[in-house]
Formats: structure tokens, sequence, C-alpha cells
């Protein structure tokens, strides 16, 4: 439990590993839980559960395999459909589980996921059937982070599909930080009759949450509002930014700081999102009111987001909150790489710069719009002669 963040934004630690110390934590303490994975769940950061349980394995061993066991809790195979299917059969008998893949290979089970939903939606039709944990799908290697896969490893599409769905059985979250992770993960082993879709990155991201942020964003809307973490003035707002997913909120944070140079006589307020459902901010069990929609985004201000996914599916989102005309929403545009982190997002239009753009021509500010074009100009030259970002631009 982390009760007090001193200096937030600051330090940096990987979702991906707090996620896997709390499964890990979770393992030694129930017997019927299990991790289905392909064959990446160390390069996933998640090898914490190893020193909890070996690799599950029921034929003859060799001397240069790796820990294995015909007990083991971790469940190994390259093969999506399999796990799942695997998976579905350990719920169905009560036990707890989570599959984790890489974010683009997902896709590869989204009819098995479909089906599931069905089921979940038809006996809890029928009184002697029990509610059932849930289905929980970790996504990590995501398309913001493919320095080395590039574009086939780049797709978001599981989670347009997931929230595409009115069955108003499946969430997609979003966490933060690390600490947000830990509470997504104590969040889908206290959900029944449900599929969850967590989304973070395995690299080392900064700590903006104590627990008690991260447990409330969950069970309060699925947001938080930054002004009190940012120390921003008490003061209504011109301008919202927002973000879902843990890289491309960061980018907003950083909009706002530029902003706030750039044109201080404006207040600008961030708001994260921590979780979505069908049609809605929040989780099934605890959707964001239109009340409280107003209360942090207002019901006037122009709203600039930024979404790990396809820009269009948090627009629909939105879209049920606050007028289009309001909505300016960035997100991944199936561009994509084996490019810089900074060029990632630049080529589909999502970094720290793109979403000031919206607001220096939103002022009529060319002079601002012209020197953030130019930065992103530069940096793209830059990165395609060095192969790193400019250190300025991050």
């Amino acid at each position: 439990m982390i009760d007090v963040v001193e200096n937030p934004g600051e330090q940096a630690f990987s979702p991906a590993k707090a996620l896997g110390a709390a499964m890990a934590d979770y393992m030694s303490t129930h017997d019927d839980f299990y991790l289905f994975s392909p064959d990446e769940t160390t390069s996933n950061k998640l090898d914490a559960v190893f020193e909890v349980s070996s690799r599950a394995w029921m034929l003859p061993r060799q001397d240069f395999d790796l820990p294995e066991s015909g007990d083991g809790h971790v469940y190994e195979m390259l093969s999506e459909n399999a796990l799942f299917a695997c998976m579905v059969g350990h719920l169905v008998s009560g036990g707890r589980a989570v599959m984790t893949s890489y974010e683009a290979f997902f896709m590869i089970i989204a009819s098995q996921v479909l089906q599931h939903l069905k089921f979940l939606q038809q006996s809890s039709e029928t009184s002697w059937r029990p509610p059932y944990p849930a289905a929980n799908l970790l996504s990590t290697s995501t398309c913001w982070r493919q320095d080395h896969n590039g574009f086939t490893h780049q797709s978001p599409a599981l989670i347009s599909t997931l929230l595409s769905l009115p069955s108003r059985r499946a969430n997609c979250l979003f966490p933060l930080d690390d600490v947000a992770a830990e509470a997504s993960f104590i969040y889908m082993m206290n959900s029944t009759n449900v599929v969850n879709l967590t989304t973070l990155n395995k690299t080392d991201q900064p700590r903006w949450l104590d627990s008690h942020q991260a447990d409330s964003q969950l069970t309060h809307g699925g947001i938080l509002n930054f002004d009190p973490i940012l120390h921003l003035p008490e003061r209504a707002p011109d301008y919202i930014l927002t973000g879902a997913g843990d890289i491309v909120s960061c980018e907003a944070i950083h909009a706002l700081e530029i902003l706030r140079k750039d044109l201080p006589d404006k207040t600008f307020r961030f708001v994260n999102i921590a979780a979505l459902s069908y049609n809605q901010i929040g989780t099934i069990d605890n959707p964001l009111s239109q009340s409280d929609f107003d209360k942090a985004f207002t019901n006037h201000c122009p709203i600039i987001a930024n979404f790990h996914g396809y820009p269009e599916t948090l627009c629909q989102v939105l879209a049920q909150y606050a007028t289009p005309d309001r909505l300016h929403v960035h997100g991944y545009e199936e561009h994509g790489s084996t490019t810089t982190p900074f060029e990632m997002l630049s080529v589909n239009h999502a970094s720290r710069y793109h979403l000031a753009l919206d607001i220096a021509k939103l002022e009529h500010r060319d002079d601002l719009a012209k020197k953030y074009e130019k930065i992103l100009t530069e940096n793209t030259a830059y990165a395609h002669e060095h192969g790193v970002d400019q250190p300025n631009v991050l």
C-alpha cells in the first residue's frame, strides 16, 4: 500500500512489475488462482509470479528446462486460443485467473471472448447458475511502446470491440501508474460475471497516485480530478485535458504544463480516466453520472482528450456526456513503425504538442501553433537521423 506520494510524477516505476508483484502475492494465498500466458511472462515483467509458483508441465523434464512442475500455477503456451479456452474451463469450475498477451494478439481470441460474454448473459438468467469469476485479460507490450517489433505489434482493437457491446458485461481499465495497476488487479479479482481488459505498459512510468486515490477512481465513476495533485489554481478552468491510458495521460499532463507557461492567463484542468464501459466512463457497476461529469469536466469547456486506443472509440463514450463541438479527441490512428517513443506519439497526433496545438488554434494564437509545429518537425528530422528523440521534447 502506498499511503502518500510526496512528489507526484517525479519517480518512475513499471506498472507491469507492480501488477506482477500483486499477482504473486495473491497466488501465494489463493490455491485456485492461475496465470495463463504465452511464453512472454518474463518479457512482460510479470516474472514475480515465479517466486511463488513454477510453470505447469506434465511431460518428462530435461536438464535444460526452466523450473516447471505438475502443480505449477503458470500455464505458458504460445496459443492465445488454447490459453483462453483453458482459462474459461478454470473459471466455470469456480477458480480465478488472469490471461496475459501482447496487446496486438488479443484480437486472436475476440470471437471466443464474445462467446463467453454470451454465456455469461445466458447463465445470469438461469437461477441455478452461480456467479462466475471474471475473465481477466491483461494487455501489455502495447501499441505505444513497440520499439523493436513495429507496426505488426500495434493494435488496440480489442478495446473498441469490448466497448461496443451493449451486453454491459465488459470493463476496460487503464491504470495510470504502478499504484493504479495494483488497484486494477484487486478490482479484477473481486469481479464476477464480466470480462475485464486491463491495458498497461511495462516500461517505467511516473507515479502519480496513492492507494486511496487509485482505489477511489474505480469505485467513484472511473475518474480523478488532478487539480490537487498538480497544485492547480482553485478557479474555474478554461480548458479540460483528459487521458485514458498511462502514456497518453502523461502526454496530456505535459501538454498542460506547456500551456500554463505559454498561456498564463488561462486556467487548465487535467482529469484522468481509469475505466470505460459501454457508452459510459467508469465500470459497469460504478459508472460516472452526468452530474459528476459536469463537476469534473464542466458543462461548457472544450475537452482535449488523449486515448490509448482509437479516437473514435473514446469519442463515442464522451458524446454521451458532452456535445460534439466540445470534443477534440486524439489517440492511435493506425500509424506505426519501429520508431522512437515520441515519434510514435507524433505520427498518431497524440503528443503533448499536438494537444497543445488544439488549444493554440482555439485561442487563435498562430505564434504558438507555429512554435509547436516547428518543434514537431525538428524532432521528426532528428529522430530519423539519430534514432532517438531530441532531449528537449521528453
